[in-house]
């Protein structure tokens, strides 16, 4: 503990003023991921959480540097948001989960690579990857990495079943990959990966094909309304609760975003029949959690965390907005 020193950080030197020879200081690996964090500027902000302002969530943030080398938090152009670059989306996630808990409101952006250019050319954090999984795993394994610029560099079977890979891995290509490939080896695979270095950018692959399933309201959701919404895909809420406009209520089993009442009631009419008032049974819905909510948003997404319930929601809540929006787009490039 220090007292009457301001501005120290891990790595800083005390010594004696007749002497004052500093030890060389601790490195650790640079960040390879951002993340940015802002208020929630959401409907139902500030109905769950006790600290919502953004000077408390930045105080927060810049406290955890102090006890934390792998984090570095920066302003961004917003008055209320950040910039927040560390060792990988699971760290992030332990931080935000971290606040959570501590009763912070916030809203959180998909992690994104951070880039180097080197001499004009762009490149991209690479990581060694080390997975170890049953033979019968190892097709599947492989062939989603490669679909994500992965390269093999090594693989050793000693005829016991397992089969242990090593894999030279853009960064970006683990965000979201972790819970597929447990899924794929069915709990049963260990990955570990560390920084290796940077190299040239291996180009883009094929991310979410899915859309969303969005609410063009507020209100609560109703059950007859959700029953009619499941053919339309995997739905992430259950009736009764809380929704908004411009909040992601599913995932759509087609590309493309749509928008939907999940608020919609059944008619009355006094027509009576059997089998017509049955009870409707919806699918279960599994829990969100931070770390799935992450991997599943795009850049025009967001994740709002408060200490009772993760969200996910579009950056632009208006319908409206954000078909004009997509208009824009089409027009620039079709003008080039």
């Amino acid at each position: 503990m220090l007292a009457g020193i301001e501005d120290v950080k891990i790595g800083d030197t005390i010594c004696n003023i007749e002497e004052p020879k500093a030890l060389p200081r601790i490195t650790v690996d640079e960040p390879t991921v951002a993340m940015r964090f802002s208020i929630n500027t959401s409907p139902l902000a500030g109905t769950e959480g006790k600290i919502v302002q953004g000077t408390k969530i930045r105080e927060r943030l810049f406290r955890e540097t102090l006890l934390n080398v792998a984090i570095q938090v920066e302003d961004a152009e917003g008055r209320d948001s950040f910039v927040v670059k560390g060792r990988g989306e699971f760290q992030m996630a332990i931080l935000v989960e971290t606040m959570r808990r501590e009763g912070f409101e916030l809203s959180v952006g998909r992690p994104e690579v951070i880039m180097k250019k080197t001499d004009g050319v762009m490149q991209e954090p690479i990581e060694r990857l080390f997975v170890d999984c049953d033979e019968e795993f190892t097709g599947v394994v492989t062939e989603k990495l490669s679909a994500r610029k992965a390269r093999m560099t090594n693989m050793v079977n000693h005829g016991t079943g397992r089969v242990r890979m090593e894999f030279s891995v853009p960064s970006r290509s683990l965000i979201g990959y972790r819970d597929e490939f447990l899924t794929d080896t069915k709990g049963t695979g260990i990955m570990n990966s560390y920084l290796e270095g940077y190299d040239d950018y291996r180009g883009e692959f094929p991310s979410r094909r899915s859309g969303s399933i969005v609410s063009d309201r507020s209100g609560k959701s109703v059950a007859y309304a959700l029953f009619n919404l499941e053919p339309r895909g995997q739905l992430f809420i259950t009736a009764g609760e809380s929704v908004y406009e411009g909040m992601i209520v599913g995932e759509r089993n087609r590309s493309g975003d749509i928008n939907v009442n999940p608020c919609k009631e059944k008619k009355l009419t006094n027509v009576r029949a059997s089998g017509k008032d049955e009870a409707v049974v919806l699918t279960p819905v599994k829990p969100m959690t931070l770390e799935r909510a992450l991997n599943f948003i795009t850049e025009d997404e967001l994740v709002e965390v408060t200490p009772e319930n993760i969200r996910l929601r579009k950056i632009t809540l208006s319908g409206t907005e954000r078909h004009r929006m997509e208009g824009r787009k089409k027009k620039a490039l079709e003008n080039g």
